[in-house]
This record gives structure tokens, sequence and C-alpha cells, in this order.
């Protein structure tokens, strides 16, 4: 999951605290294996990492129009879930139909996940022509 976080974002930029670059840990072992990965990425970085370590503390779930925000600039797509907010936060098709419509995943990796996701056929169509605009044909 740490290289999947430090390839993800650019830990090198400095935000507002609403948008900074933190690892939560419990526990001593979860702030070391962050450590250690930071230091690791840093080898790999011109720039200072700015990305907090920071003990974990309360959770709060962020505003509902930041929930699945990729999925959400799809309107027509997001309408044809008929999810509301509090659905939309724990639904496993939303999370990945978001993924996939801000260009995080290959058509292949769609095909694998598609029988898991119960998509209509317009649904699916749309998705298919999302992903082609952000990987086109060679």
């Amino acid at each position: 999951m740490l290289k999947l976080f430090w390839g993800s974002h650019d830990s090198t930029t400095c935000h507002s605290r609403q948008y900074m670059s933190a690892i939560f840990y419990h526990g001593d072992e979860q702030k070391e294996l962050a450590e250690i990965s930071k230091t690791a990425f840093q080898k790999q970085k011109m720039k200072k990492i700015v990305t907090k370590i920071l003990p974990a503390q309360t959770f709060y779930n962020a505003e509902n129009y930041h929930q699945k925000y990729l999925l959400r600039n799809q309107s027509g797509l997001l309408a044809s879930f008929g999810l509301g907010d509090k659905q939309i936060i724990s639904s496993y098709v939303a999370c990945k139909v978001n993924g996939y419509v801000g260009g995080y995943g290959s058509e292949d990796q769609f095909d694998k996940d598609l029988p898991s996701l119960g998509l209509s056929s317009e649904q699916e169509e749309y998705i298919r022509h999302v992903i082609d605009r952000k990987y086109p044909a060679k």
C-alpha cells in the first residue's frame, strides 16, 4: 500500500492542511514502515518530500461532494447508479467506476472486473468510451 501511495501523488508539494499529503499510522510498526518507505522514496526525488507521518486519530469522512469526485463529474453515469450520498461512500461499484473514469485502469482490467460490477450495457459502453479516451490505441 505504501508503494501505491508514494507513486500516486506528488509528495513534494505542500498543500493546505485540508489537502496535505499524510500517512496515518496505528502503532510503532506502521510508523517505522512509513518512515522507511519515505526515506527510500526520497532517494528518487530531487525535491524534499513534505508528506507528514502522523498517528491516526478520529477519522471523518470528507464532504459529500468530495466522495467519488471523478465519478461525480460524470453526472449522467452517476445518476444511472441511483445511489444516495451515503451509498456512494461505501459502494464497491462506485469505487471501481470512479477509478476507471479517472483514468486508473486499462480495458483489460475493466474486462476482469466487469462480471463483479453488475453494470447495464449502457453503463459498460459509457465506461469503455472513457477508458478508450484515456488509453488510446497505439
